[in-house]
């Protein structure tokens, strides 16, 4: 029987400040690790922020300079991957002996990404998923990842990966998951609706898998006073009511949802529970009809530039009739 002990880390960033944010997630790990967890999940966009309310001054046909201005200053809390803030998050992972599952903003030229980075606890970089479709206004200020960066990870503690808020509604990019064979699965959000909870409860029963959701838990104050959201300037106003859960390949809640205050969740993940699940349902084994349905994944990057320095050149199949294909050079 293999045992994890896992936590979702449910608080708020420091909006904007990078640096701040680090010092919580320190001190949140900290107190991960003191309750035994090998495993610490953060929520979406935890370093710098989820800007929930911002306009960034958008309208349809029009852009003001005051909203250019608040993406201005997002993009500067963003970080690069590789780059010194993946640095010392792993030298934090290590320093507490997790693997560490974390939500960031990441900074890709002029463009930023909702991103979740993965470290092992020696503190080494294991690699990142961005998301893949941001949801409705998110797509002002957020690009679109590709199918590089749909990892699962092969580590002592289980199969470890990632799905970002509503990428959780793709029922092609969870069948993805599931046939990576996903142990534990992490659903880093910013959803704190009770219609969240049956959706976490379904994705466990679905993939037979270990769901730990983990959102933030934010009120006004946690924003600069400049921060010109629609919810007011009330600084006990709730923004994020958090809800962070884990959830058993059975869709039993094993804690949470908490909708109260930030708090770091714990639960033992008995490993040996998917098999037990996996009994009488294996959405991409024993339960699937590949000769009815059958789902295709491109993996590869998508770039906007291509060079011919990029990849030696591809022999590609080209069928010319029910007998014959030839083998033509690509670059």
């Amino acid at each position: 029987m293999t045992v994890v002990r896992a936590a979702v880390v449910q608080a708020a960033a420091v909006a904007f400040d990078v640096e701040a944010t680090l010092e919580k997630a320190e001190r949140l790990m900290v107190g991960a690790s003191a309750s035994g967890a090998q495993l610490a999940v953060f929520p979406e966009a935890f370093i710098s922020c989820y800007p929930r309310g911002l306009t960034f001054g958008s309208a349809v046909g029009s852009r003001s300079p005051e909203g250019r201005d608040d993406f201005r200053r997002y993009y500067d809390s963003a970080i690069d991957v590789p780059g010194p803030v993946v640095d010392r998050l792993g030298a934090m992972a290590r320093s507490n002996g997790l693997f560490l599952v974390i939500g960031v903003i990441e900074r890709d030229g002029g463009t930023l990404y909702c991103t979740v980075l993965f470290f092992a606890p020696d503190g080494r970089y294991l690699g990142k998923h961005r998301k893949l479709m941001p949801t409705a206004a998110e797509r002002l200020i957020w690009g679109y990842g590709d199918g590089s960066t749909l990892p699962v990870f092969d580590t002592e503690i289980g199969k470890l990966g990632a799905v970002i808020c509503w990428e959780n509604y793709m029922p092609l990019l969870r069948t993805t998951m599931y046939a990576k064979g996903i142990q534990i699965y992490c659903a880093p959000t910013a959803d704190s609706r009770d219609n969240w909870i049956a959706s976490m409860r379904h994705i466990a029963c679905e993939g037979r898998c270990f769901v730990l959701s983990c959102n933030q838990f934010t009120r006004r104050r946690d924003y600069p006073a400049d921060y010109d959201a629609i919810q007011g300037d009330d600084p006990e106003q709730i923004l994020s009511r958090g809800g962070s859960m884990i959830v058993s390949p059975l869709g039993e809640i094993l804690a949470g949802p908490n909708f109260e205050e930030e708090a770091i969740l714990t639960a033992n993940l008995d490993l040996d529970d998917i098999a037990r699940g996996k009994f009488d349902f294996d959405v991409v084994g024993h339960y699937a009809r590949p000769d009815v349905f059958q789902l295709k994944v491109n993996e590869q990057p998508t770039r906007a530039v291509t060079s011919t320095d990029d990849a030696a050149p591809q022999a590609v199949a080209v069928k010319l009739d029910k007998t014959e294909e030839v083998m033509v050079d690509i670059v």
